[in-house]
């Protein structure tokens, strides 16, 4: 077992966009109920506001998960701030707002929680929203500190991230395998000196796992949502199970 392997500090169980869909996706109000339910890590998404702040969205476009409309990235962050991000969900999360990446990186230090960004730059802006992500962890997350975990589907944002703050770990998010064998993204990965590969959880058999932590990455899955789907990645010996369903799986169980 490589060095990498042996000093992965992450817990196997992270809440998606906070608590799946429990709560309205990328809130603090997410976070917050994700923590109820006993996690300790939780993924985000990012990406850069027009005047160069990194907030917390999942889509380029506002309309799904806000009364906004058009592109997220468009807008300042005065205006972003501005948005019902709750009202979609339920009544109960009326007027919830978007955060900034900083405040919630700032909620999980106070809290000694664990952080998987997911950089999600709005399209043509891969490197410069990894780029930023790594600035501003430079700036803020304490050196004697877990780092957090950082991850994309795009190649130049983990470039950017990796020029910007090489030594935060970063793992490279796969929906659908280049190769059969599945060697090709592997071999990616390893390019861009990621610690982890996060696949489609259906995409991991026991040969894929074998062959990625023989090379010494890490092997995560998104997103699992059924007791069969978890038990199936924890018997082959996967390192990290994202979900929605924080009301089902206890964090503190394998």
């Amino acid at each position: 077992m490589t060095e990498n392997l042996k000093s992965w500090p992450y817990p196997l169980w992270v809440a998606h966009r906070g608590a799946g869909k429990l709560a309205p996706e990328n809130t603090m109000a997410a976070f917050r109920l994700g923590a109820a339910h006993g996690y300790r890590m939780f993924e985000c998404d990012a990406k850069l506001s027009a005047d160069g702040v990194l907030f917390l969205m999942h889509d380029a476009t506002l309309e799904r998960t806000t009364n906004g409309h058009g592109t997220g990235g468009d807008l300042s962050m005065g205006e972003i701030a501005q948005l019902d991000a709750g009202s979609w969900h339920s009544r109960a999360y009326g007027g919830e707002a978007l955060p900034t990446l900083e405040a919630l990186a700032r909620w999980c230090l106070a809290n000694h929680f664990f952080l998987n960004v997911e950089i999600k730059p709005t399209p043509g802006q891969e490197e410069a929203t990894g780029r930023a992500t790594g600035e501003l962890m430079n700036r803020i997350w304490p050196q004697d500190r877990v780092p957090p975990l950082f991850t994309s589907f795009k190649t130049d944002a983990l470039k950017g991230a990796r020029d910007t703050a090489p030594h935060i770990p970063r793992g490279l998010l796969v929906d659908r395998l280049a190769d059969a064998t599945g060697d090709a993204d592997l071999r990616t990965a390893l390019e861009l000196g990621c610690a982890a590969m996060v696949l489609n959880h259906a995409l991991w058999d026991a040969a894929l796992v074998a062959k990625v932590h023989g090379a010494g990455l890490r092997c995560s899955s998104y997103t699992v949502n059924d007791e069969w789907a978890a038990q199936r990645l924890i018997d082959l010996g996967t390192d990290g199970v994202i979900t929605d369903r924080v009301d089902m799986f206890s964090p503190a169980s394998r």
